[in-house]
């Protein structure tokens, strides 16, 4: 009988964590801020009690998972709204270093100390500071640096050339299936693209795993191998 209370249990919190999270939205780990964090944390932490509660009183955490999803989706809608509200709970950027100037109390402030600057400098490349122009730590704890105009990467502007603007390629078969939706917005149809696989040798859509349509109307075709290369070139 625990086992069935936990299995149903088990499926309700993976209902409710799923619901929550859409609730909340998508954010990558870098993107979360310290507030985000600690309450997905603690969201999960709440799911995993309701999913092993043996004593079968799973309306109590579940309630308690609500109350940190609907806070935390009200707080996400006035942090979209309000500026005040925005520097409040993501915080706002802290400025480094700049014009040759590094601001030390800035660095207390964003609870770094000299030799992880430092560190994160060298990361990103640049291991003299003279190269660069203005670092900034970003609400989600990582630095921006901006580099002096004379070594910044050379622009087609820089150039006084005008290249062609590329467009979004877009995925028109996936693993065998047509994606009609993707294939129309390329302003193609299944005969078009039929006749272009016909032209590269292929007779059947299933035998594609992958192909791509790009802005002039090049199809890419990626087969299906069916094995397992004789080596590992990468390990």
């Amino acid at each position: 009988m625990d086992i069935l209370n936990i299995l149903f249990s088990a499926l309700g919190s993976i209902i409710a964590l799923f619901i929550i999270t859409k609730l909340i939205g998508n954010k990558q780990m870098s993107q979360l801020d310290l507030f985000d964090y600690i309450n997905g944390i603690t969201i999960g932490s709440i799911a995993a009690e309701m999913a092993t509660s043996l004593e079968g009183d799973f309306l109590k955490p579940l309630v308690a998972m609500t109350v940190y999803g609907l806070v935390v989706f009200i707080i996400s809608i006035l942090v979209s709204k309000s500026i005040s509200m925005r520097r409040l709970f993501v915080g706002r950027s802290v400025l480094l270093y700049d014009k040759g100037k590094i601001y030390d109390r800035n660095f207390t402030k964003a609870r770094i100390n000299i030799n992880e600057f430092l560190n994160q400098c060298r990361v990103n490349g640049y291991f003299n500071l003279a190269d660069l122009e203005t670092a900034i730590m970003e609400p989600d704890g990582r630095i921006s640096f901006l580099p002096k105009a004379e070594l910044r990467p050379v622009t087609p502007q820089d150039l006084q050339i005008t290249p062609q603007q590329e467009r979004p390629v877009y995925n028109v078969i996936l693993d065998g299936y047509i994606l009609e939706e993707n294939l129309k917005s390329t302003g193609n149809n299944p005969t078009w693209l039929m006749n272009e696989l016909a032209k590269q040798k292929i007779k059947h859509v299933e035998d594609v795993f992958l192909a791509t349509c790009d802005a002039n109307n090049h199809l890419s075709v990626y087969y299906k191998v069916g094995k397992k290369p004789s080596n590992d070139k990468f390990q």
